[in-house]
């Protein structure tokens, strides 16, 4: 006779066991949020301009102008696409091994070309890494359930904006106070990126990803072969016209749709679109700017590394505020747009006129900082007045605009 507490204990199911997948988790994330600090440091990016102009290269400035930076914008449009649809179709791994490559390969040029063409060659190669930073943000969260998304987002985000200031602040310190030539930086940055691409061959590669590789659909329990024999009249035309509804690029092309019918997302969409462009053409060409405000043969006395350092700490404070803003952006997002932008527009035009590098510097570090205030909340569903359900697994795929919400979090 069995007592009946032990009875109901057997009738009652047993409970799921934890995801084996998700067990190791918190190690995982802790590695890639390493990886991706080391992958952030470049001490010598911040000093590509005049290393270009200066003795070691000797290049014009209207050769650097005009040749070597344009192709860095135009490649990164003819290679974001791709490279983010085989993101998601390579599962992350891969285009973030290809990201340590390209990185190596940019530097690389760097220390050993000589010509135009060289250096032409490695913005084309810069442009890769810039469209892979997709990988690494949608990578982490193949890692977690979708209930710390916005927690490991957070973790991923300060640890490339950590990078990015370390990696500003050590190239100063080196430059100015060091007495470390541009030559000598680069190199430096050629290892420090040759150990972070050993990292990314260690990074595990999930099974699912957000789109090309989901989980097989199930329709109530039964198999295609079952459903088949059910409806033996059934038209092959129609399952074949049912089918290409349900193709990845097809899917997401339809969810873009939806997503667009909203006004919100519309506007918001609308800045993201027109500000980026600006906002990194500027960033592309500042350094020029300011080698034409300032030209100097003395390598100590360019603050670059400081002015990067000093705009990423205040973009980092300026998107970490932007969460605690409390406003009804279905009524003042267009005032705040505007007013922003305006903003923007003012400081550029600061930089252009003003003849003072330390104006410069100054306009660019609020530039930047105004910019990473709007991203989150761009991003966000408070802003954006528009929300998506949650996936109940970690194997369900997120929104198209989850991804692509992804992809701010690496930026610098």
């Amino acid at each position: 006779m069995v007592p009946s507490s032990q009875a109901a204990e057997k009738q009652m199911p047993a409970e799921p066991g934890p995801d084996p997948e998700l067990k190791s988790w918190r190690c995982l994330v802790l590695y890639l949020c390493f990886y991706g600090f080391m992958a952030q440091l470049r001490p010598g990016e911040s000093f590509i301009t005049p290393y270009l102009l200066g003795p070691d290269k000797n290049f014009t400035r209207e050769q650097v102008t005009n040749e070597i930076t344009p192709v860095l914008s135009y490649s990164y449009l003819a290679v974001l696409v791709p490279v983010f649809l085989l993101t998601d179709y390579l599962r992350y791994k891969p285009v973030l091994v290809l990201q340590g490559l390209s990185y190596v390969a940019v530097w690389l040029l760097l220390c050993l070309g000589r010509s135009v063409l060289h250096m032409q060659l490695m913005e084309l190669f810069y442009s890769v890494t810039m469209a892979a930073r997709i990988a690494y943000s949608s990578y982490i969260f193949s890692l977690v359930r979708p209930a710390r998304y916005q927690r490991m987002a957070g973790y991923s985000r300060a640890a490339t904006l950590l990078g990015v200031f370390t990696s500003s602040v050590l190239g100063q310190l080196l430059v100015s106070v060091g007495g470390v030539s541009f030559s000598t930086l680069n190199y430096i940055s050629l290892g420090l990126l040759a150990f972070s691409l050993l990292l990314a061959l260690f990074l595990k590669r999930p099974r699912r990803s957000l789109f090309f590789n989901r989980d097989a659909p199930v329709c109530r329990g039964a198999a295609p072969s079952e459903l088949d024999r059910m409806n033996p009249d059934a038209k092959p035309g129609r399952a074949l016209l049912g089918a290409w509804r349900d193709w990845t690029l097809v899917r997401m092309l339809r969810e873009l749709g939806d997503n667009l019918r909203s006004p919100q997302l519309r506007l918001w969409s609308l800045w993201w679109v027109f500000n980026s462009a600006a906002y990194y053409l500027i960033v592309y060409y500042v350094h020029i700017l300011w080698n034409v405000v300032h030209p100097t043969t003395d390598s100590t006395s360019v603050y670059n590394g400081g002015a990067d350092a000093a705009s990423t700490l205040l973009g980092a404070i300026t998107s970490f505020s932007a969460g605690f803003v409390k406003i009804h952006w279905a009524l003042w997002a267009k005032l705040v747009i505007a007013g922003v932008t305006a903003a923007q527009a003012m400081l550029v035009f600061l930089m252009y006129s003003t003849n003072n590098i330390w104006l410069c510097y100054v306009a660019f570090v609020l530039f930047r900082g105004a910019y990473q205030f709007l991203v989150p909340i761009a991003t966000s569903p408070a802003g954006r007045s528009c929300s998506h359900p949650r996936p109940q697994h970690s194997g369900a795929p997120r929104p198209l605009s989850s991804s692509w919400k992804a992809s701010w979090r690496t930026g610098s």
